[in-house]
């Protein structure tokens, strides 16, 4: 499995744990004025060059410290990060566990091990 480095923390991990990012030029007509924006490229098929992040603030913050999107995307100019807090910011809010409903006996009985298919009893 490809190994990559995250810009944040300076860690490798797998591609499949980090996200990549993409810099994007916004259009003179745009709200941006033709600022380069950092883009959240999720199935890694955005074109151009990407920088890989731990899909985490942390990481995020300690990268646009630092000013590792700069040097690893090679731009002239800090860009906008926005959008990648935004999207770090709802993968957030999707990963936070419900609680769990103490009314309803949980799958496979008390005697069952941790596994679900498990038969042993």
């Amino acid at each position: 499995m490809p190994v990559r480095l995250c810009v944040g923390c300076r860690r490798r991990d797998s591609w499949s744990e980090l996200l990549r990012v993409v810099a994007v030029k916004g259009e003179p007509d745009n709200t941006i004025n033709g600022a380069v924006v950092l883009v959240p490229d999720p199935q890694h098929r955005l074109p151009g060059r990407g920088a890989w992040l731990h899909p985490n603030t942390t990481c995020l913050e300690q990268a646009v410290r630092r000013k590792a999107f700069t040097r690893a995307l090679r731009l002239q100019a800090g860009p906008d990060a926005a959008r990648v807090a935004a999207h770090l910011e709802t993968i957030r809010q999707d990963a936070v566990p419900h609680p769990i409903d103490h009314d309803r006996p949980t799958e496979g009985g008390s005697d069952a091990d941790e596994h679900s298919m498990s038969t042993q009893q």
